[in-house]
């Protein structure tokens, strides 16, 4: 049951003639149809509102332990409704757990599911849980997507209450920037709701069923920019709030009262985020209303993706830290040492100890330590002033300053020429997989503002970046001074100390590109960075693009998540 509450898609629930993202879902919190006969029949009686009409094929005869194409063995059936199956399997060549939709190939959708999920497929956004397969052999139509048993849906997430300001924030901003790629592709998905979206391990936030679950039920939209859009906000709002934005009870959550129309999310509960209540309200669809402004409505992905980048930014909670146990002297301390113990209910007289050094001996010894303090003092004033004089008429008017290395460790001395602070002309997120993690907020680091940070998200289990394969050579900030320049010194803040830093520079020009062996020059080496990481060149460089380049983690809340960042970087040169 654990791996079907995230595994399987949400496909089951019914879509009638109200707003795609206000249907009550028919299927449990978890995806999974309790009653897959009692689903079925309430659609038909309901019907669809897609374009295409019902398909009169009945569903294949399938059952557990059936192979398709000899290597993906079904497990458990999760949802059968509207002459398609939604199964559990195993795909035996890989040996890992995959999830695959079934319908006969002369279904009525058969051929706009398999277009569907050969777009998606295309699209490869690890954002979205990725289409693996899709096939039309032996008169049986069948895709083939991940089964990420990790992963939790919003909807039972939202189940234990609201989320927190900061993850709301993270949710609708990761989701929307998502969402925007797609439709920038030309995809849509027209079915986004709580159980459509997961958070993974790691902390990310994933889209499931992109086009795909659409193209099961039969539904488009003559406006899925604005369906998406409005979605997003009926997904902010519950986030924030816990209910759900219609008059209708759906995912879990309870609706708005009748009659009462759609009102903010901070007039339904108290401390809810002002800037994110208007944002959700901004996103659903209430005739270009808000909360307190007259702000336009955001009708796009894009347009939603543009008000999140004008927002402050939401920084996490500061992890919660518990005092340690009071000191406890141990027994040895306290002198009785070698003495028996004392008998239970027995009080032992405790002896009060002489003052300290009020014999005559003790008294010498005061004396004698005063003397040699006041000649200490004496010899090292004189050396002091030995030492300045000695210097009169031989200083120079060039500043210089003295750096240690990268790694915070006291080094050789190295005077070099400071320079002066050099404009960064925009900075980009290393993203060597090609896919970033925090790319709307890399303007942070360089905003000179050092409250504000580029900051990852939560990983758990490994400081690495959770392990992950996309993000095996790690992530930073390449800072772009705009043209080749001379560059004596760089102060960089952290968003917490522990990381593990190194900095590069590319040749000259450069490309600028997520590429180690784009950057040969070293600045720093690779080593356990502070809160702050100052150094100073022995030798200034040409270049024009700047890597700070961070390979694993410190511990964020707890001892198995792990979460980094860059609060500010300055380049001084000429």
């Amino acid at each position: 049951m654990a791996e079907r509450s995230t595994a399987a898609v949400d496909v089951a629930d019914n879509s009638g003639d109200e707003p795609l993202t206000a249907k009550a879902d028919q299927s449990t919190a978890d995806g999974v149809a309790q009653n897959p006969e009692r689903d079925t029949d309430s659609d038909e009686a309901e019907g669809s509102n897609g374009t295409e009409g019902r398909g009169k094929a009945s569903p294949p005869e399938l059952h557990s332990g059936h192979k398709l194409a000899r290597r993906y063995r079904l497990e458990e059936c999760v949802t059968r409704l509207d002459g398609f199956s939604s199964w559990r399997a195993v795909d035996e060549k890989l040996r890992r757990a995959v999830g695959v939709h079934v319908l006969p190939a002369e279904h009525a959708r058969a051929r706009s599911v398999l277009a569907a999920a050969r777009s998606s497929a295309l699209l490869g956004d690890p954002r979205f849980v990725q289409v693996l397969d899709a096939v039309d052999e032996n008169d049986l139509v069948y895709v083939v997507h991940e089964w990420l048993p990790d992963a939790t849906e919003l909807s039972t997430l939202l189940s234990a209450g609201p989320l927190e300001p900061h993850d709301a924030y993270q949710m609708v901003s990761q989701v929307t920037s998502a969402m925007a790629a797609a439709h920038r592709e030309g995809l849509a998905h027209l079915r986004l709701n709580p159980n459509a979206v997961l958070r993974a391990s790691t902390g990310q936030w994933r889209i499931r069923g992109l086009a795909v679950n659409a193209a099961l039920r039969g539904i488009s939209s003559d406006t899925p920019q604005r369906t998406d859009t409005e979605a997003i906000g009926a997904l902010l709002y519950a986030a924030l709030t816990q209910r759900w934005p219609y008059e209708n009870d759906a995912y879990g959550l309870s609706g708005l009262p009748k009659d009462i129309g759609l009102i903010p999310p901070d007039q339904v509960r108290a401390g809810v985020h002002r800037g994110l209540s208007e944002l959700a309200m901004r996103a659903l669809a209430n005739d270009g209303a808000t909360a307190s402004r007259h702000e336009s409505p955001c009708t796009t992905p894009e347009e939603l993706v543009k008000a999140i980048g004008e927002m402050p930014r939401i920084r996490p909670p500061e992890p919660a830290f518990t005092a340690p146990p009071e000191y406890q002297r141990t027994t040895y301390q306290q002198g009785t040492y070698g003495r028996p113990a004392a008998h239970p209910g027995i009080t032992q007289p405790l002896t009060t100890p002489p003052p300290p050094l009020q014999s005559r001996t003790g008294k010498a010894l005061k004396w004698a330590v005063s003397a040699l303090l006041i000649a200490a003092l004496g010899l090292g004033s004189w050396q002091l002033a030995d030492a300045l004089l000695g210097q009169d008429g031989k200083s120079d008017d060039t500043p210089r300053t003295q750096t240690t290395d990268g790694g915070g460790k006291s080094g050789k001395k190295n005077p070099v020429l400071a320079g002066k602070l050099l404009k960064i002309s925009s900075a980009a997120e290393f993203a060597p997989s090609g896919s970033g993690i925090k790319e709307d907020e890399v303007s942070l680091s360089v905003d000179g503002n050092p409250g504000t940070a580029w900051v990852t998200p939560q990983y758990r289990g490994y400081p690495n970046f959770g392990n992950l394969a996309p993000r095996k050579e790690g992530s930073g900030i390449i800072v772009d001074l705009g043209s080749v320049r001379t560059v004596t010194k760089l102060d960089i803040d952290f968003y917490r100390s522990g990381q593990t830093v190194e900095v590069l520079a590319a040749d000259g020009e450069g490309s600028g590109s997520s590429d180690l062996g784009s950057y040969p020059q070293r600045i720093t080496q690779l080593s356990k960075a502070g809160s702050s990481l100052s150094t100073g060149l022995k030798k200034p460089i040409k270049t024009r693009y700047v890597l700070i380049h961070i390979t694993s983690l410190p511990q964020d809340s707890s001892a198995d998540t792990y979460r980094g960042g860059v609060s500010e970087i300055k380049v001084y040169g000429s």
